[in-house]
């Protein structure tokens, strides 16, 4: 019994540093993970980030510290809107892109808002993330960005990455054409930890919104703000 998840909603965060209409095989990937959340009745929707001008910087809207244009308040507004976000990856040196980082930094500045029962702002959403590139990587890539949500509030669900890397060293990348076909379309360990990814969110999305979000005691922060300590025992140094 698998449930009902046309209620739900996803976004995917392409970080990819081409932009439209330039062909992004983290898009390919992605698209894996979006087509079977779809097929599930689950509405989905792709931001291809480096299309926007997001300013740098922390703050919700960098208009209003210097900048003369910013477009993230309007992507914002879309991440607040969703109940799972799945940001996207390249690898380069290693590392997730500047893109990436950048979206980290800007989901950062929103993170001090609160909830209207006084949790922070992405408690009761749910997060992973798509890792792709033809250089080693993927696990200290997912393992930054997963961490990066869960700190602002995300529930991560378990085997919430997913990618494809191909062969150590320059080669083909995730969707590039072979004598056999688009590479990696066919690779079992890719397809399967993104069918368990993107099936995991939304579980995870739907059992959050079944209970209502997180359960507020302990962790708010107006009550934390006003006063209040929540009971726990007292350490006994002795």
């Amino acid at each position: 019994m698998t449930g009902r998840y046309d209620d739900l909603s996803a976004l995917f965060l392409n970080c990819s540093l081409k932009r439209t209409p330039e062909m992004s095989h983290t898009q390919l990937l992605m698209d894996v993970a979006r087509s079977i959340m779809e097929a599930n009745g689950l509405a989905t929707t792709t931001i291809r980030v480096v299309d926007h001008d997001v300013a740098l910087g922390v703050y919700p809207d960098m208009t209003d510290h210097g900048w003369v244009r910013d477009d993230w308040p309007a992507i914002q507004r879309q991440v607040m809107a969703a109940d799972i976000l799945v940001i996207g990856t390249p690898i380069w040196l290693g590392e997730k892109s500047s893109v990436c980082t950048r979206v980290v930094e800007r989901l950062y500045g929103f993170s001090g808002e609160l909830n209207d029962r006084g949790q922070y702002a992405y408690y009761g959403r749910t997060g992973g993330c798509i890792v792709t590139g033809n250089e080693d990587g993927i696990k200290h890539c997912a393992m930054n960005i997963l961490y990066s949500l869960q700190h602002l509030g995300y529930v991560i669900p378990p085997q919430a990455d997913a990618g494809w890397i191909g062969e150590a060293g320059p080669g083909p990348s995730y969707g590039d054409k072979s004598d056999n076909g688009p590479v990696g379309f066919d690779n079992g360990f890719t397809q399967r930890n993104t069918t368990f990814m993107a099936w995991n969110l939304m579980h995870m999305a739907r059992m959050l919104t079944d209970a209502g979000g997180i359960p507020a005691h302990g962790n708010q922060r107006t009550a934390w703000d006003a006063g209040e300590r929540f009971d726990h025992p007292t350490p006994n140094y002795r």
